[in-house]
């Protein structure tokens, strides 16, 4: 089928299927999930994997033209990012016949939800310090120890997590992935109330849990938590075919915001300062995004996941914060709100979002990491 048949086909189908009613629908409502669950039968939530897995079997190209569809209608696909953008994409490349054949198809219906379990208290930048234990006992491990940082774990019904098997090894050598099922006794998760106001995050422990099967190899769990994490920094990039979902006008259309607050003349921003700040934040975004539909455009493959997702999260990260400063800067003292009837809606989640976006350079790798990846890997700098 060709690219403009597929377009076509996704277009006539989002016609039929797409109602006002699924539109206005709440997230975790019976429409909402209802709606989820036509896209996961259409192979939708996962256009890229074999059909076999709950995926459409959908090129790469053909992938972006659907995404770029769903884009032009503001279609919703759902929350679980970690299995169908982390942990679904690592099993199709590490994952036994009866891991893929468990998880894949669960993740591709939007029956299920995933979170990681990575960063630890006293491990975070230095995540091969991690103390989470598992221990062999007969034909599974047995798991003690602290994450913290799990996104969406109140809501998960599985876990992915990177454990220390062996206690004699070096740091590195010794680490082990393993897929853990939440509904047990030995799980206990308790959301972390962040300055903004809502608990996205949580920390996650584990008390004698049982670790359902490992992820390659025991001890060698370094190499395959590194190429998850290559995953998540071409999703937060936008360096994959979801990426192509991007807006290119930003999430404030931050020149209609000024002229509405700073004024208009002209057609213009009347400030000229703030017109500048604007201009200059509009060509960042814009530099970026084209960046990435030109790297999108010359790969024939899909295989996006390099050290140079490195590069782009790095640079995702500080254009997102950079717009979250510029959007609150913009409304003055109105940009400072957050409750109480002198504000607007906008103005006081405008607020709640730049508390958010200071932690954009935080997920998926710090920056600082970020920075030290593309020295040693991309610029070949010594250590």
């Amino acid at each position: 089928m060709s690219i403009d048949a597929i377009r076509k086909e996704v277009r006539q189908w989002l016609a039929e299927n797409y109602t006002d009613e699924i539109k206005a629908a709440e997230e975790g409502s019976e429409v909402y999930n209802d709606w989820i669950k036509q896209l996961g039968q259409k192979g939708w939530l996962c256009p890229g994997w074999p059909v076999e897995y709950g995926g459409a079997g959908l090129s790469f190209e053909e992938h972006i033209a659907l995404t770029e569809e769903f884009t032009a209608a503001n279609v919703v696909t759902g929350f679980d990012g970690q299995g169908r953008n982390m942990i679904g994409p690592t099993l199709l490349e590490y994952g036994t016949d009866e891991q893929k054949a468990k998880h894949l198809a669960p993740i591709a219906r939007g029956e299920i939800q995933w979170c990681q379990g990575y960063s630890e208290p006293g491990s975070g930048s230095d995540l091969a310090s991690l103390s989470t234990k598992a221990v062999r006992d007969g034909d599974h491990y047995v798991i003690n120890g602290q994450k913290i940082w799990t996104s969406g774990a109140h809501l998960s019904q599985w876990i992915y997590v990177l454990v220390r098997t062996d206690p004699e090894a070096s740091k590195h050598d010794a680490i082990t992935l393993v897929l853990v099922d939440m509904d047990q006794p030995g799980v206990t998760v308790k959301p972390i109330k962040l300055i903004s106001g809502v608990s996205p995050f949580c920390e996650t422990f584990f008390d004698d849990a049982i670790a359902d099967s490992v992820v390659g190899e025991i001890n060698r769990g370094w190499t395959v938590g590194k190429r998850l994490l290559q995953h998540e920094r071409a999703g937060i990039s936008g360096m994959g075919a979801a990426g192509a979902s991007a807006n290119l006008t930003g999430p404030y259309h931050l020149a209609e915001l000024a002229k509405q607050y700073c004024g208009e003349s002209e057609s213009r921003i009347s400030d000229p300062a703030m017109r500048d700040s604007v201009i200059r934040q509009q060509q960042n975004e814009y530099s970026l995004e084209l960046t990435l539909r030109r790297s999108r455009a010359e790969n024939d493959t899909g295989e996006t996941l390099s050290y140079a997702t490195s590069i782009f999260k790095a640079v995702r990260a500080a254009t997102v914060k950079a717009n979250a400063d510029l959007a609150v800067q913009i409304r003055g003292s109105s940009g400072t709100g957050w409750e109480g009837d002198s504000f607007t809606p906008a103005e006081i989640a405008a607020t709640r979002h730049w508390l958010r976006s200071r932690a954009s350079s935080i997920a998926g790798g710090t920056n600082e990491v970020q920075i030290n990846i593309i020295a040693k890997r991309v610029l070949g700098l010594p250590d």
